[in-house]
Formats: C-alpha cells, sequence, structure tokens
C-alpha cells in the first residue's frame, strides 16, 4: 500500500491507483500471440477514458483491511476487463445497439460487429487469466479460488448476464420495483459487490464486517445503478459520453420512470444513508470506501 496519513482523503490518492489498475491492464495485454485487429479493439475496449470506479472500490476495500497492492492491482484489473467485456456487449445491435460510448465510437461501430464480439469474449477470458496466473494471489491458494470464485458469479448466468437477459426480457414492459431491483442486482449490483467482497476474502474478514461488508456494497450497487439512471435525464449525450436517450429509445424501465424522479432521487438518498451507517459500523479505516461511496451519490457524468 501506499503510505498515507490518517487525515488524508482517499482524492488524493485517485491518479495513483488509475495508474496501478491501468499498467496491470496494458501488461496483461502485452501478448505478442494476439491478432493485430483483436489486441487494438481490446485495447481500445479497456484502456480508453474511464473513472475506474469498480477498482477504486477493490483499492478502498484493500485500505480498509491494510492488504498490500500487488493482489489488489489483479483483483482490480480483472474487474475492469470484466466491466468492459460488459459494455462492448451491451452495445452492440443485439443488445442495446449504441453508437457512442465514453465519449466516442463503440467498439463495434470502430472494428466491426465481429471483432468487437470476439474483443468481449477476449476481454473476460483475460480477467481470469489474471486472476489464476498473479503470483501474489497464488501465494494464498484457498483465497485465490474463493477471489475467483466471486467473478465467475458475479459475471456470470446468475448474475450479470442474467440480469442482462431478465433486462432484454424486460423491453417494452412498466415493470414493478422489486423487477426492476432484480434486473440491476445482478446486471449492475454482483459486479460491484464483487469488487469490495474479492479483495476482503484476502484476509479472512470477522463474520460481523463481512455482514457490513455485504450489506454496504448491496445497497451500493444499486444506488449506483439509480445515479447512472437518473443521469439519462438530468445530462446530454455530450457530457454523459454515451447516448442519453438510450434507454428510452429501446423502451427500458427505469428508476426515474418507474419512480418518478423526485422518489428515485429520494431512494438514492435512502440507499446512501444505509451504506454510510453500514461503513460506520467499521470505524475510520472505512473512509476511503465513505469517499468513493460519496463520489457515486454525487457523480454528474
Amino acid at each position: 500500500m501506499i503510505a498515507r496519513s490518517p487525515s488524508e482523503t482517499f482524492s488524493r490518492r485517485l491518479d495513483h491507483y488509475r495508474s496501478s489498475v491501468d499498467r496491470r491492464l496494458a501488461l496483461a495485454l502485452d501478448d505478442h500471440r494476439i491478432p493485430p485487429q483483436l489486441k487494438q479493439a481490446i485495447e481500445y475496449s479497456v484502456l480508453g477514458p474511464g473513472k475506474r470506479v469498480r477498482p477504486l472500490l477493490t483499492y478502498a476495500t484493500g485500505e480498509l483491511f491494510g492488504i498490500e497492492q500487488p493482489p489488489l492491482d489483479a483483483i482490480a484489473a480483472a474487474i475492469e476487463l470484466v466491466h468492459a467485456y460488459s459494455l462492448v456487449h451491451d452495445d452492440l445491435p443485439a443488445m442495446d445497439n449504441d453508437d457512442l460510448r465514453r465519449g466516442r465510437p463503440t467498439t463495434h461501430r470502430a472494428f466491426g460487429e465481429a471483432i468487437a464480439i470476439l474483443a468481449g469474449d477476449g476481454l473476460q477470458a483475460l480477467a481470469f487469466e489474471i486472476l489464476c496466473c498473479d503470483r501474489s494471489l497464488a501465494d494464498r491458494p484457498q483465497q485465490q479460488i474463493r477471489v475467483i470464485t466471486w467473478l465467475a458469479r458475479a459475471a456470470g448466468p446468475a448474475g450479470m448476464v442474467g440480469g442482462q437477459t431478465l433486462d432484454i426480457g424486460a423491453e417494452g414492459r412498466k415493470l414493478e420495483e422489486p423487477a426492476l431491483e432484480d434486473i440491476h442486482r445482478r446486471k449492475t449490483g454482483a459486479l460491484i459487490k464483487a469488487a469490495v467482497m474479492m479483495p476482503a476474502e484476502l484476509i479472512g474478514a470477522t463474520s460481523a464486517s463481512w455482514d457490513l461488508l455485504e450489506r454496504f456494497s448491496t445497497d451500493l450497487g444499486i444506488l449506483f445503478q439509480i445515479r447512472d439512471d437518473l443521469l439519462e435525464v438530468e445530462q446530454n449525450t455530450e457530457t454523459l459520453g454515451k447516448n442519453a436517450a438510450s434507454d428510452s429509445i429501446n423502451q427500458k424501465s427505469t428508476y426515474p420512470s418507474v419512480l418518478g424522479v423526485t422518489a428515485a432521487r429520494e431512494r438514492a438518498d435512502m440507499l446512501h444513508a444505509r451504506a454510510v451507517a453500514a461503513l460506520d459500523g467499521m470505524g475510520p479505516q472505512a473512509a476511503s470506501l465513505r469517499w468513493v461511496t460519496d463520489y457515486i451519490r454525487g457523480r454528474s457524468s
């Protein structure tokens, strides 16, 4: 871990952590065996502009427990690779059919649909290769297995992919809030939860801390989604870097459309308060996770 004083805010370390995960991602892609066109598409998808929110959650959890940085770098990179893969596939014509992501053409618009599908496949496989081969994780094989299992379940058919399936099936229908929440606990929340719980596996957290982290990360996943939905109402395409009308075009239920804008904001405030209350149970060491939680609640793009 990098040195820090108790009063230093997590914001002072953002550049360090974002650079760390970017270096680890670049290292994973430094393989001459990858065909050039595929490598270019993968790099375009994962090394471009991004906030790295999920890796920041991993590093903040690492700070909570005083975990050394090398295994956190591996977990953060794996999480970001799976996230990038999900975006590439979400944007495809068969899914959301979006043309813009992070302020530039989506991967299938830049490289063609076939290469985009293969890039997404490659990103997912690389995530698990990192977790399987990282030396700092291999030194603790039992924890390594549990870390890999978290990511597999979060990304798999009961998690993110299952949520994407339910999301597609719900197009054109106005959902009730419980059904909407079920979709996003899987599609968005599962990977956010994994970003928090995977590093916690490295230190054998107490049952009390484990329960608090599970409550926190579950609420944070839905908070993230509500804020994402609200941004499509509050901001324009240029600010967001993606099509602000995408959900409307695809006739998807969102928290503002189901609850109304005001009620969606109130629900976000309630989830934020609950998430912070869970962190309060872990004392001042959770300050970095509180910072990321506030950042998610207040983000404007």
